[in-house]
């Protein structure tokens, strides 16, 4: 079921969320630390399922890339705030892009299409559909999972005193970032671009 390099890869994950638990934990940042829980649950539901399903290795890595992007994103502070405000290229003078937040949606949910494409690849392919419609089921299944995000997201706004979440802008900004995760995503899977063996 698992080999050496799963359980490798697991391990790595597991001592940096640890890590970032704590620093959370000391720090009294309740909107990240519900995010760890989020991470492990997330962790706990692929180890429970891998057997079945048989995740692409690339797959699993880039969750774990992603993990660790987004616990550094809130626990991370460059220049008196933390990462996820931090801007790496001014593109628009109007909108604060790009942010680190945003490329870290963009991968993320380019992750998650990835995903998407291995659960619905091969039942769409043996379809009589189009090539453009397999991919535009892919790219919302996993532009659909960016969105449960920012459900989720807006729930800690309601329960949670204070948060880094932002307003419409930002969450207008996230959607169009993991769009375009998940358009690259679908685009690399399907031009072999990334391995999607287990």
């Amino acid at each position: 079921m698992f080999e050496r390099k799963h359980c490798i890869l697991a391990a790595i994950v597991a001592a940096v969320t640890l890590s970032f638990a704590l620093r959370f934990l000391w720090n009294a940042n309740h909107e990240f630390l519900i995010y760890v829980v989020v991470v492990v649950a997330v962790g706990a539901l692929i180890a429970l399922t891998h057997k079945t399903v048989r995740y692409p290795f690339a797959c699993l890595v880039g969750l774990a890339v992603w993990a660790v992007m987004h616990l550094a994103g809130g626990g991370i502070r460059v220049g008196g705030d933390v990462l996820y405000g931090l801007l790496l290229v001014p593109i628009s003078e109007k909108y604060s892009v790009l942010r680190y937040d945003q490329l870290v949606h963009a991968f993320g949910f380019g992750v998650s299409t990835l995903i998407m494409y291995h659960l619905l690849g091969n039942l769409l392919s043996k379809s009589d559909m189009k090539r453009f419609s397999i991919g535009l089921i892919v790219v919302m299944a996993g532009v659909g999972l960016g969105a449960l995000n920012e459900n989720v997201e807006f729930l800690l706004t309601v329960f949670l005193p204070q948060t880094g979440v932002g307003g419409y802008e930002n969450t207008s900004l996230d959607l169009v970032s993991n769009l375009v995760g998940a358009v690259v995503a679908y685009y690399l899977a399907r031009s072999g671009w990334v391995s999607m063996k287990p």
